[in-house]
C-alpha cells in the first residue's frame, strides 16, 4: 500500500461511520409501553389518542400494537395468550418464537404509570424520523434540480409536508379506520350541541343563512358567485367580520387554542386594497356611509363613532392579505403560515378569476381555472378549514329575460361547479328593476316601475344552487346598499323556499 492510500484508508473508514448512522429509535421503551399494555389494558388508552402503530419503529412491534389496539376496542382482553394467534407462529426474534417474546414482553413489564411517558418518547422518536425523511428528500431534490421543481416549488413543497407534521404528527395520509371516522362524526356532533345556535359548522350571523346550512363546514369548498354590482364581496366581507367578530377561544389539554365560537379569518383580496376592505367594515358597523368616509363628508358624532369603532375593530382576529395575482401555490404557504402562527378557522378569496395557476405552457384559462378549484378543495382539506371562494358569472345572465343566476353561468364553470361543495348565488332584483326605470315619470308604466321597486328595494335573494350535506333553494336577506351590509330580514311574511 502506497503512503497516499495508508493516509486516505483511515479517512474513508471515519467517513464510512459517519454516514451510516441509524435512525432514532428506543426500542427499550417499545418493549416497555407493549409489555405494560399487555399487562394491563388500561394502558393503552393513556396513549392511544396520539401514538398510532406507524410512529414505533420495529415493524413486530407495529403488529402487537396494532392487534393489541383492535382488541381491546372491541371490548375483549389483549395479552400474551390473545394476541399470539394473530401473528405467524414460526416467526422468530432472535431465539425466541413470537409466543415466548410476547409472554417475555409482559413478565418484563414496568408500572403502568410510566406508559405515557414511554408513548410520548416514541412518538418524538418517530417524529425526528420523519424531519430526517423530509430533509433528506430536500437536500436530494436541491441536488438533483430537477425541470419540473424549481426551487419555489420544492420551498412549497417542504413547507407543505412540515406543516402536516406539526399538524397531525404524519405526512403519509393513508386510510382511516372506520372507527376513527365515526368517533369524529360523534364529536361534531356534540360540539353542534354546544355550540350557540347548535350548527354543525361556524356560523356566518345570518341566521336565515345558517338555517338552510348549518353553518360553513369544516374543508367545504363554498363558492360565492354573482354578477358585478350584486355584492358578492360585500357579502363575503359581511361574514368574515361576523365570523371574526364572534372569536370566542377555548383552551385545549396540549395548550393550544380552538375557537368555541366563532373563529380567526383569512381574507385574500385580489381585487381592493385592504384600506378599502376595512372602509366597507367600518362603514358596515357603524351605519356611516362608505362613500361619506371616503370624501370626508362626515360630521364630529361620526367620527366618534368610527373612532370607537376602530379601536374595537383591532382586537378582532381577521387578517388581509391584498397580494394581486397569487398563485394558489403562494396562497397555500401564506395560509399555512397564517394557521401556523395566529391559527385559522375560515379563508376567504375575492376572487378565483384573479388567481393564477402555475402557467405550464400551453395551458388555456379552464385548465388553469380547473388548478385553482382542485387546489382549494385539497387546501381546505390539509387545513380542515371551510373556504369561500367569490367568483364572477358570464354574461349570458344579462342577455335573458329572467336575470336569476344558474349553475351553468359559472365562469369557466365546469371544474368550479364539480369541486365546490355549496354553490351560492347572491341577486339582487332592485339592481335590475331600477335600471328599467321610465325616463317620464307621467308614463303610464311609471306607477308600475313603482309598485315593482317598492316590492324589491332593500332585498337581496341567496340562492342555494348546489349544497352536498343540505338542501337548495333561497334564502331572502335585507340588503342596505349605503352601508354595504346584508342581514336577516324583520318582515317575517318574507319566507325561504325550497326547490
Amino acid at each position: 500500500m502506497n503512503d497516499a492510500a495508508r493516509k486516505l484508508a483511515p479517512l474513508a473508514k471515519d467517513q464510512a461511520e459517519q454516514h451510516y448512522r441509524e435512525a432514532p429509535n428506543n426500542l427499550e421503551a417499545e418493549q416497555a409501553l407493549l409489555g405494560a399494555i399487555l399487562v394491563n389494558n388500561d394502558a393503552f388508552y393513556r396513549v392511544s389518542d396520539f401514538l398510532k402503530p406507524v410512529h414505533l419503529y420495529e415493524p413486530l412491534h407495529r403488529r402487537i400494537f396494532e392487534i393489541t389496539g383492535e382488541i381491546i376496542r372491541m371490548g375483549k382482553t389483549a395479552n400474551p395468550v390473545t394476541v399470539k394467534t394473530f401473528l405467524k407462529a414460526d416467526e422468530k426474534v432472535g431465539d425466541l418464537t413470537v409466543a415466548q417474546y410476547l409472554a417475555r414482553l409482559a413478565a418484563e413489564a414496568v408500572s403502568i404509570i410510566n406508559a405515557e411517558d414511554y408513548g410520548r418518547a416514541i412518538y418524538d422518536l418517530a417524529l425526528r424520523r420523519s424531519l430526517i425523511t423530509i430533509g433528506e428528500d430536500m437536500v436530494n431534490i436541491a441536488y438533483d434540480a430537477p425541470l419540473d421543481m424549481p426551487p419555489q416549488s420544492q420551498i412549497e413543497d417542504a413547507e407543505r409536508r412540515l406543516f402536516e407534521l406539526a399538524e397531525t404528527g404524519r405526512y403519509d395520509g393513508g386510510f382511516q379506520s372506520f372507527n376513527d371516522a365515526v368517533a369524529l362524526a360523534i364529536d361534531m356532533a356534540g360540539q353542534a350541541f354546544e355550540r350557540d345556535g347548535h350548527l354543525s359548522g361556524i356560523s356566518t350571523g345570518i341566521h336565515s343563512l345558517d338555517g338552510k346550512m348549518g353553518g360553513l363546514q369544516r374543508s367545504d369548498l363554498i363558492i360565492l358567485a354573482g354578477r358585478p354590482g350584486m355584492g358578492k364581496t360585500s357579502l363575503a366581507t359581511n361574514i368574515a367580520y361576523n365570523i371574526a367578530a364572534a372569536y370566542e377561544p377555548e383552551v385545549q389539554p396540549d395548550g393550544s387554542f380552538k375557537a368555541k365560537n366563532g373563529g380567526v379569518v383569512g381574507f385574500y383580496s385580489l381585487e381592493m386594497s385592504s384600506e378599502q376592505l376595512a372602509t366597507r367594515i367600518i362603514s358596515e358597523q357603524t351605519e356611516v356611509s362608505s362613500s361619506k368616509i371616503r370624501r370626508g363628508d362626515i360630521s364630529e358624532a361620526d367620527f366618534e363613532k368610527l373612532v370607537a369603532c376602530s379601536q374595537m375593530m383591532q382586537k378582532v382576529p381577521l387578517y388581509i392579505d391584498q397580494t394581486g395575482g397569487i398563485s394558489i401555490a403562494q396562497l397555500a404557504a401564506r395560509a399555512r403560515r397564517l394557521k401556523r402562527q395566529r391559527g385559522l378557522d375560515v379563508l376567504v378569496v375575492d376572487y378565483i378569476q384573479l388567481m393564477t395557476g402555475s402557467k405550464k405552457s400551453g395551458e388555456n384559462r379552464v385548465q388553469e381555472i380547473t388548478e385553482i378549484t382542485t387546489g382549494l378543495k385539497a387546501l381546505g382539506k390539509e387545513l380542515n378549514v371551510p373556504i369561500i371562494a367569490l367568483s364572477q358569472l358570464s354574461r349570458a345572465v344579462e342577455s335573458r329575460e329572467d336575470k336569476r343566476p344558474q349553475l351553468s353561468d359559472l365562469r369557466e364553470s365546469g371544474s368550479i361547479e364539480q369541486d365546490a361543495d355549496v354553490v351560492l348565488f347572491v341577486f339582487r332584483e332592485e339592481y335590475y328593476v331600477k335600471n328599467m326605470e321610465p325616463r317620464d315619470e307621467f308614463d303610464p308604466k311609471y306607477e308600475e316601475w313603482k309598485m315593482q321597486m317598492e316590492k324589491v328595494k332593500g332585498t337581496a335573494d341567496v340562492i342555494i344552487a348546489k349544497q352536498r350535506h343540505g338542501p337548495t333553494g333561497t334564502v331572502k336577506l335585507a340588503f342596505q346598499s349605503e352601508f354595504t351590509r346584508f342581514s336577516d330580514l324583520a318582515d317575517p311574511s318574507f319566507t325561504q323556499y325550497e326547490h
